[in-house]
């Protein structure tokens, strides 16, 4: 049974867990199985394992809070500082399928209710924060399958250019909608005021401080908003962080580009494009974040549908993998290093079983490789302050990995 005081409707409000651990989440998603898991630490040990043979994505040793490792070379342009907060998990999403997004998000069955993992952060994560709104805001799913759930309604899709025409009130009929929501507000509060009951006051009261914190907003940060030309990953990047540090929402979905659905890549062209590109749009994330002064209140957490196939059968493309997926999570709350492993499944490979105690993957570990999912979901909660009680009623499966954590 969940906990009552957590319920997302019906019940009493959530309440913070633990403010000192709360972060924003820019959270990465991808329908498409990015083949991040062909050339992220942990994949290099193995010379049968396939990489992209192209100069750009040579094998680059760098360092993961003292861990060494190797991985293609984009990785290793990251900051040490970034580096040192950023954390590889190696996890099976036992899937195949596109369109199974949004029950890899739901961990595969593992969460109370069929709750998203960005709707379990954001829920405990918002009223930590204060933010204007609880619900996660996606503003990079480039299909369907992509779009979130919050308490079981399918959330909207706001791009990043409808979110600057949303926020930057562009000329036009919708200008007029402002005024006239003011003045309705306005003849409700005089309405109400004196014959109201508790209940309806309190409802106006929210309404009309909602509409203040509105044009509270920073006139910088819509001016910011105001410079976005497209949708593309670099133009999201820029408007998560300006959500953040408008305090809309506790968790931003984003999508950037790893690779793709690259059945039929000759060379790997592609692949070896959008993970330099991809790399690079995620060190201009975290520049942004240290730039506004953001870097330990922001974590960055992605999560993809599967990865891809990197055994000897890869060629001139890669097919989709149930048994492999790595999610990159970079953040203060988080010990930078490798996080679980791999190891032949057949004709390709497949996540091991993690130990728990220290997070390193292998055939003894007691986490086995299909409850990776849970562990990885658990391990997020647990990372921003959420308590155990908690984390067990929203993922009643699965163990965290305390060795993951800083």
């Amino acid at each position: 049974m969940a906990a009552p005081r957590k319920a997302f409707a019906g019940g009493a409000s959530p309440v913070c867990d633990d403010k000192s651990k709360a972060q924003y989440i820019i959270f990465n998603t991808s329908g498409a199985g990015d083949p991040i898991n062909a050339n992220a630490p942990g994949t290099y040990d193995d010379p049968a394992i396939v990489h992209s043979s192209d100069a750009a994505m040579a094998p680059t040793p760098l360092t993961l809070n003292g861990q060494k490792s190797i991985a293609a070379a984009p990785w290793a342009n990251l900051s040490q500082s970034v580096l040192d907060r950023t954390a590889f998990w190696h996890v099976m999403t036992n899937t195949p399928v596109h369109p199974k997004e949004p029950d890899v998000l739901k961990l595969m069955g593992a969460t109370y209710a069929g709750e998203m993992l960005p709707s379990l952060l954001a829920k405990h994560l918002a009223p930590c924060l204060g933010t204007i709104q609880a619900q996660p805001i996606s503003i990079g799913a480039s299909s369907p399958s992509e779009a979130l759930t919050f308490g079981g309604s399918t959330l909207p899709i706001i791009p990043a250019l409808a979110l600057k025409a949303t926020l930057t009130n562009p000329a036009g009929a919708l200008t007029n909608l402002q005024t006239l929501r003011d003045q309705t507000l306005a003849q409700l509060y005089d309405l109400y005021k004196n014959g109201a009951t508790t209940a309806q006051r309190a409802y106006i009261d929210a309404l009309v401080t909602s509409q203040a914190q509105v044009r509270n907003i920073s006139q910088s940060l819509l001016s910011a908003l105001s410079s976005i030309k497209d949708n593309s990953a670099a133009s999201q990047m820029l408007a998560a962080v300006t959500l953040v540090q408008m305090n809309v929402t506790p968790v931003v979905a984003v999508h950037i580009p790893f690779g793709g659905d690259n059945h039929r890549n000759i060379g790997l062209a592609t692949e070896t494009a959008q993970t330099v590109s991809g790399v690079a749009t995620l060190a201009s994330l975290m520049q942004q974040l240290s730039s506004a002064g953001l870097s330990d209140q922001v974590s960055f957490i992605s999560l993809n549908v599967f990865g891809r196939t990197i055994g000897p059968s890869t060629t001139d493309g890669r097919q989709h993998n149930p048994n492999h997926q790595v999610s990159i999570v970079i953040g203060k709350p988080f010990r930078g290093g490798v996080v679980g492993g791999i190891a032949p499944v057949q004709t390709d490979y497949g996540a091991t079983a993690i130990d728990s105690k220290t997070g390193q993957g292998g055939a003894s570990g007691d986490v086995h490789a299909v409850d990776t999912l849970a562990a990885f979901g658990r391990t997020m909660l647990a990372a921003v302050g959420v308590d155990a009680a908690s984390i067990a009623s929203d993922i009643p499966t699965g163990t965290p990995i305390p060795a993951a954590l800083a």
